[in-house]
């Protein structure tokens, strides 16, 4: 039976852990039979985490012109399709498609547990200045810093009736002293949010719970100002969706398909304009990923550049929040001149 256009996302993302099981399972029982950590030093922890391989290399690149080595990077591949030689001097490990704050969880207190510093980046939110890592530096001396943020949630905390920017884990320097040595936190969901109900959100999302316990506790969480994060970092939102769905399509015909197939009317809410947003995104990954490696990655589902941006026009002026489409544009921009 065909599915509906609004529970295909969610089963292509089932669909996407099983099969990327084949080649992540084995190596995730390797790991936590040895639960390797990165060596003592005072440098920061980079973790990410992968789904799309051009997104890596894009990602990988803008990493070492902007820090060089002053970072140690840890890479989850959960697409099981990473070749460790493309990202020298980085820890790639295949991992199963856990949820977010897992794999995070076991980075805080395993992987990273010789260092203070842990950091934890999307690998669409992409580094852009070579004064990222002495900015963490001078936040994070501070023995009272818990965390510091670089691309906060849109909504804030009320504690104590105060307001404090939510940090978010897009892109968050953590810690550890405090986040699991003394507090013992996780960056778990949790359910209960109040603070998120103006946004339509009724949850705590990943380190959300956490960040609001350390700020009632008193711990400085900052989150950089506007102009400092855009200079510092550059960023896509809700890529997930669209890779999920590139993985459950054969043809560019199909993932047409799903566009053309849903109601007129649904693209005013989220769904379907993010969804647009993610697929031009991957194109521009895509070609910038073949400039990088010389080689392009295959997406066989990816409708060409031109399909989708016909599929934007159309469409236009039934978008009521166009910022994921702004937010793609800009972001496209920046790396197209840094890559």
């Amino acid at each position: 039976m065909k599915r509906p256009y609004h529970k295909l996302l969610q089963y292509s993302f089932k669909r996407f852990s099983v099969l990327s099981a084949r080649r992540t399972a084995l190596p995730t029982i390797a790991y936590y039979l040895k639960r390797p950590a990165l060596e003592k030093s005072d440098k920061p922890a980079l973790c990410t985490m992968n789904i799309l391989p051009p997104m890596m290399t894009v990602w990988y690149h803008c990493a070492k012109k902007f820090m060089g080595d002053k970072a140690d990077i840890w890479i989850f591949d959960c697409s099981g399709k990473l070749d460790p030689a493309d990202f020298p001097g980085a820890r790639v490990q295949k991992f199963l498609n856990f949820y977010a704050a897992t794999k995070c969880d076991e980075f805080l207190y395993s992987i990273a547990r010789n260092r203070r510093l842990g950091w934890i980046c999307d690998d669409d939110i992409f580094l852009l200045s070579p004064g990222i890592v002495p900015l963490i530096e001078r936040e994070c001396s501070d023995p009272q810093t818990a965390s510091l943020s670089f691309r906060p949630r849109r909504w804030k905390y009320t504690i104590s009736g105060k307001e404090y920017e939510a940090s978010s884990s897009y892109c968050t320097v953590i810690n550890r002293d405090i986040f699991c040595n003394k507090e013992h936190l996780s960056l778990k969901p949790a359910e209960g949010n109040s603070h998120s109900s103006k946004a339509g959100l009724r949850r705590y999302d990943t380190f959300d719970k956490a960040n609001e316990i350390l700020l009632s506790k008193g711990y400085r969480c900052p989150v950089l100002p506007e102009k400092k994060r855009s200079e510092c970092i550059a960023g896509f939102s809700g890529m997930s969706g669209g890779v999920m769905l590139l993985n459950y399509f054969k043809t560019p015909e199909q993932t047409m398909e799903y566009f053309h197939g849903a109601p007129v009317e649904r693209w005013g809410a989220n769904m379907l304009h993010g969804i647009l947003a993610a697929m031009l995104g991957i194109s521009c990954i895509q070609e910038l990923a073949e400039k990088i490696s010389g080689k392009r990655y295959p997406l066989p589902s990816l409708p060409s550049r031109n399909d989708l941006e016909k599929l934007r026009r159309d469409h236009e002026h039934l978008i009521k929040r166009p910022e994921a489409l702004a937010w793609m544009d800009e972001t496209c921009e920046r790396l197209r001149n840094v890559c």
